[in-house]
C-alpha cells in the first residue's frame, strides 16, 4: 500500500462527510481500516465546512460500528468548495480524496482542480456525463503531467456496468461484439427511495443536455467501428422477454461510461468495441403508466428555472415518492437490493467477425445490495483502496479516467465480489459445445 508521509499523513480524506452519503461512506472507510493487518495502518481524515457536524458524523459512525476509537483517532479537516485555500491544505494533506459533494456540475470542479494542483488522487460518486466528460477534457493532460489519477463515477454509476462488461468479455472464448444490460431494483414493503441530491443531478443534466452534444464535438472523436453484425436499438419502452417486465432506455451515465472506457481499451490495449445499450425495468402496467405520468411531467417543467425550482423544491411530490429530501429510511435500504444483467453475443474462436450473425451467446449477472447508499458506498472506497494498493497497474502515470479503464489491469473485480457485489456467468452457448 502506498506510504503516507509527516507532510502528507492520511491515506484517504472523506470530503463532505457530513453529507448524507457522506456519512454511509464515513462508516465504510471505517471497515476499510479495521480490514487491514494492525488496524491502524490505514490513515485518514473526514473534511467539510463544518467542524461541528463532522465530529458529529464521527460520533454516530462510533456509536453504528461499536468503534469508539473513531472520535479521538480520526482527524477532522475544515474545507469548503467556495474557499479554495481550503480546499488546497485539504489536498496536499491526502493519498486519495473522495469527493461526496454534489451535484458535481456544480462543487466539483474545484476539487478535481485542488487535487491536480496538490498531488492527491480524486474518486468520485458522479453520474453526469457533462461534469466527468468536461473533466476528462479540461483536466487529462494536467493530471498526467502531474501524476494524479481522476476517476469519476466510482458509485453504483458506473462500477457494475463498467466493470461488469469487463467481466463479460474476459469470460466470453471469442470476439464478444453486443451486449445489453437489463437493470432491476428490488425493494421490501416501505419500497425504495433516493435523495434530492440525485434527483437535483438529474433535473440539472436533463435541462443541460444540449451543452453536453456541444462538449462532445470538442473532443473531435473519429466513431469507433462497428465490429459484427450491427444491433439495433430497442424502443423507448418495451416489454422485455429477459426481465420479464415493462423497460426503458437507462438515462444514468453508464451508456457514456461504458463508451470511454470502449475508447480507452480499443486505443490503449488494442480491444474490439463493443456494441451496448442499457435499459432499466420498471415493472408492470401500473408501474409503466405512473412513470409515463411522471415523465412528461418531468420532461415539460425542466426546460424552463421555474419549473426546475418546483421540481428541486418539491423532490417527493413530482418523482411520485422515489426521491426525498429526507432521502430513504434504514428500513429500506436495508430491504432493497439490485441485479444487473448482461445478454450478449459474438463470434466464437476461430470466427470471422466479419462473416456471418452472431454464433455465441453469454448471459452474466452483476447482484448487490441497494445501489444509492451501500453498494455506491462499498464501489467508491473499494476503488480507493485499489489506487492504494494498486497504483502501479493503473494506465501511464496519471490522467482522467473512467472505472473500466483505471481499473482494467487492477484486482478492483476481487475487491468487489468479497465486498458484497457479486459477479457471475448465468449462461454460456457456443455452437459446438453448447451450454454449460
Amino acid at each position: 500500500m502506498a506510504t503516507v508521509t509527516s507532510s502528507r499523513p492520511y491515506h484517504i480524506i472523506v470530503f463532505g462527510a457530513s453529507g448524507f452519503t457522506g456519512r454511509f461512506v464515513v462508516e465504510e472507510v471505517a471497515r476499510l481500516a479495521a480490514e487491514r493487518p494492525g488496524g491502524g495502518s490505514l490513515r485518514w481524515a473526514v473534511a467539510g465546512r463544518s467542524r461541528q457536524r463532522l465530529e458529529e458524523v464521527l460520533r454516530r459512525a462510533a456509536e453504528r460500528l461499536s468503534m469508539p476509537e473513531l472520535r479521538s483517532d480520526v482527524e477532522v479537516i475544515v474545507a469548503d468548495v467556495s474557499v479554495e485555500e481550503s480546499l488546497a491544505i485539504m489536498c496536499q494533506q491526502g493519498l486519495v480524496i473522495l469527493n461526496c459533494v454534489g451535484p458535481y456540475r456544480f462543487y466539483g470542479e474545484p476539487v478535481v482542480k485542488a487535487c491536480v494542483e496538490g498531488g492527491a488522487h480524486y474518486v468520485d460518486i458522479c453520474g453526469e456525463p457533462q461534469f466527468l466528460e468536461r473533466m476528462q477534457l479540461e483536466y487529462h493532460t494536467k493530471a498526467l503531467d502531474r501524476g494524479v489519477y481522476v476517476i469519476g463515477s466510482c458509485g453504483f454509476d458506473s462500477i457494475p456496468a463498467d466493470l461488469g462488461l469487463i467481466y463479460t468479455r474476459r469470460q466470453f472464448k471469442g470476439t464478444l461484439t453486443a451486449v445489453e444490460s437489463f437493470l432491476t431494483i428490488s425493494s421490501g414493503p416501505q419500497g425504495s427511495c433516493g435523495h434530492d441530491a440525485t434527483w437535483q443531478s438529474a433535473v440539472y443534466g436533463f435541462a443541460d443536455s444540449r451543452s453536453l452534444r456541444q462538449l462532445r464535438k470538442k473532443f473531435s472523436h473519429k466513431p469507433l467501428p462497428v465490429v459484427g453484425a450491427k444491433v439495433k436499438k430497442r424502443g423507448v419502452v418495451f416489454f422485455s422477454k429477459e426481465i420479464e417486465q415493462y423497460t426503458i432506455p437507462f438515462m444514468g451515465s453508464d451508456p457514456s461510461v461504458i463508451k470511454r472506457t470502449q475508447r480507452f481499451l480499443y486505443e490503449e490495449e488494442h480491444q474490439s468495441p463493443i456494441q451496448y445499450s442499457a435499459y432499466v425495468g420498471v415493472g408492470g402496467l401500473f408501474s409503466l403508466a405512473k412513470l409515463c405520468c411522471g415523465g412528461l411531467i418531468f420532461w415539460f417543467l425542466v426546460k424552463f428555472s421555474l419549473g426546475r425550482k418546483l421540481l428541486t423544491t418539491f423532490p417527493w411530490f413530482f418523482s411520485f415518492g422515489f426521491f426525498s429530501k429526507a432521502g430513504p429510511s434504514m428500513e429500506q435500504i436495508e430491504d432493497t437490493c439490485f441485479s444487473l444483467t448482461f445478454f450478449g453475443e459474438g463470434y466464437s474462436e476461430g470466427t470471422d467477425p466479419s462473416q456471418g450473425q452472431p454464433n455465441a451467446k453469454i448471459c452474466t449477472q452483476v447482484i448487490g445490495p441497494e445501489p444509492g447508499y451501500v453498494a455506491t458506498v462499498s464501489t467508491m472506497v473499494q476503488a480507493a483502496a485499489t489506487l492504494l494498493s494498486d497504483l502501479h497497474s493503473l494506465p501511464r502515470r496519471g490522467g482522467v479516467y473512467t472505472p473500466g479503464a483505471a481499473f482494467y489491469k487492477t484486482n478492483l473485480l476481487d475487491r468487489l465480489h468479497n465486498h458484497g457485489i457479486k459477479f457471475s456467468v448465468r449462461k454460456y452457448q457456443q455452437p459446438v459445445t453448447g451450454s454449460h
